[in-house]
């Protein structure tokens, strides 16, 4: 009897599609450990990028055994041809989507809508503990709480003792006052 390591491309698809419980499993990870690298490799060359050469070879993969699985591949032995084809079209499939994206972006992106900030501008964090400081209690601990501790306006609603819509406002008008005295030179409100 033979591992799961010496088994063709073929039995280990087959033991997918058979779904046996043991076998079925150390098959699809066998099947995953040889064609991974190369279908990632595959990606890299036509997509130029490692995040979406990843993201194929999990695509094809995943693909290749819900086929399997399902009993939709005929040819067991040809296993390897089926997933060279899903790796080429599911990657023409995606540089075609980021081509559109692409083309999208420059036909409705104008670029005067948004101003680029100054390459100078960093964030003066004195300036901004004098303007947070100037904010009423309630205002601070608002916008401490939502910013700094990532809460909820519900959560910090229960936290002060406020309704959640009443946060909202606070907030609102508390970022309102911290905006006019960050871009005042003098950082007065």
């Amino acid at each position: 009897m033979q591992t799961i390591i010496e088994c063709s491309d073929g039995d280990l698809a087959r033991a997918v599609a058979a779904r046996e419980s043991g076998s079925a499993e150390a098959a699809e990870s066998e099947l995953y450990r040889r064609f991974a690298p190369r279908v990632r490799l595959y990606g890299l060359r036509h997509l130029r990028d490692e995040d979406a050469a990843r993201d194929l070879a999990q695509q094809v993969l995943l693909l290749t055994i819900e086929k399997l699985r399902s009993r939709s591949i005929r040819e067991a032995d040809q296993i390897a041809s089926f997933i060279l084809g899903c790796s080429r079209t599911i990657a023409r499939d995606l540089k075609r989507r980021e081509w559109r994206r692409e083309k999208q972006r420059d036909t409705f992106l104008v670029p005067e809508a948004f101003e680029a900030p100054a390459a100078d501008s960093t964030l003066d964090a004195d300036h901004l503990e004098r303007c947070l400081a100037r904010l009423a209690e309630r205002e601070r601990l608002v916008v401490v709480l939502t910013f700094y501790g990532e809460k909820t306006a519900g959560e910090v609603g229960r936290e002060l003792g406020v309704k959640e819509g009443n946060v909202r406002v606070i907030r609102h008008r508390a970022i309102e006052r911290l905006r006019t005295c960050m871009t005042s030179r003098d950082g007065v409100q």
